[in-house]
């Protein structure tokens, strides 16, 4: 397509997007993780120089890493992939690693530079300003429906989802108590009505029991339920709980769009932090290859260590553990000068881990 597509310096760059359902096969199907048939969100781009498409590579990697953290509540490791682990036929491929609450790593996103390798194979030329013929530079980067799986692994709990607000299709279920007598129906549709001006909210007026209709909003993961009833409806107030903590917070019906939103975005933040602060209390440090195989196989998280650049160690690593190379992050700590496999000089720290 390129070869026929892109001929003049001017025609550069090329940006595509595309979402598209990728059938591949899969020995052991995990549902959202890596079933047979996915949902992706593919980018596709074209470069007159090596510099513009490490620049779009890094910039899609951190838009991913962006959304994951500030959209999502889920934080993420940068890094780039090691030679083993990179995408055939690219130059580098960078990724955003997060721990799952089990301790399990999930690749969550891909950025690939593919320099001009494609290009030369499929004879992709263009015309610069110099009126010299040259291969163009390439970029891909994308990411699926296995982020679904990765809200549900960080955030959820044995009641069930538990949604940030920022990605939550209802940030707001108002529970009517008492909805039988007179007047309670009325009150519960007008705050909805009232605070659909700012926040996406419904109103769960089935015949269903109140603690029915609490247990449900759990489930599904609704970051808060506004309960009224007749008592608050006389003492002007409604109750607001949140999902993640279950805290119960008494509000004025005349602020509570202003304490909704508060409550939203500190809950937003909250989630973002407690997952932060899990996946730092199970990231560890090891040195030694005994302290490192100790570590894998009885902690479950991430552990850094210390690399020499050899394929050799990281085979090594995975028939022994079965844990694999995450990435090489761009905050790079000497840890110590020794790969934590052979003894040999490192050359790079590491996050390993066991992975889905």
């Amino acid at each position: 397509f390129y070869q026929k597509e892109v001929h003049s310096y001017r025609d550069l760059p090329k940006v595509y997007n595309q979402w598209c359902s990728v059938l591949r096969w899969e020995k052991t199907t995990r549902p959202f993780l890596r079933s047979r048939e996915f949902l992706w969100q593919e980018g596709h781009t074209v470069h007159a120089t090596e510099e513009d498409a490490e620049a779009r590579t890094q910039q899609m990697l951190n838009v991913y890493a962006d959304f994951c953290e500030q959209v999502l509540a889920m934080p993420v490791i940068k890094g780039r992939k090691t030679d083993k682990e990179k995408l055939a036929g690219a130059t580098a491929t960078y990724t955003i690693e997060a721990l799952m609450h089990d301790g399990k790593a999930l690749q969550s996103g891909t950025s690939h530079n593919f320099g001009d390798g494609f290009a030369r194979a499929f004879g992709i030329q263009f015309t610069d300003k110099d009126n010299q013929l040259k291969y163009v530079h390439q970029t891909s980067w994308g990411v699926t429906t296995r982020l679904i799986g990765a809200i549900i692994m960080v955030h959820g709990d044995d009641s069930g989802l538990v949604l940030p607000p920022r990605i939550a299709p209802v940030q707001t279920m108002i529970i009517p108590v008492a909805q039988h007598k007179e007047g309670v129906l009325d009150k519960a549709y007008e705050l909805r009505d009232k605070l659909a001006r700012q926040f996406k909210v419904k109103v769960d007026d089935s015949e269903k029991s109140p603690g029915w209709k609490f247990a449900e909003q759990e489930i599904k993961g609704i970051p808060t339920r506004i309960e009224i009833g007749p008592k608050d409806i006389e003492a002007n107030q409604a109750v607001i709980v949140r999902r993640d903590t279950r805290e119960k917070i008494v509000v004025s019906l005349d602020e509570i769009e202003t304490k909704l939103g508060e409550i939203l975005e500190t809950m937003q933040h909250d989630m973002l932090e407690k997952a932060r602060a899990h996946r730092d209390s199970h990231t560890y440090d090891a040195t030694t290859y005994e302290e490192f195989v100790e570590t894998i196989n009885n902690k479950p998280g991430f552990v850094r260590a210390m690399w020499c650049g050899d394929q050799a160690c990281e085979d090594k690593i995975k028939e022994d553990t079965t844990a694999t190379s995450r990435c090489m992050p761009f905050e790079q700590h000497q840890l110590s000068d020794k790969c934590v496999c052979c003894g040999r000089p490192a050359k790079k720290m590491v996050y390993w881990g066991k992975a889905y």
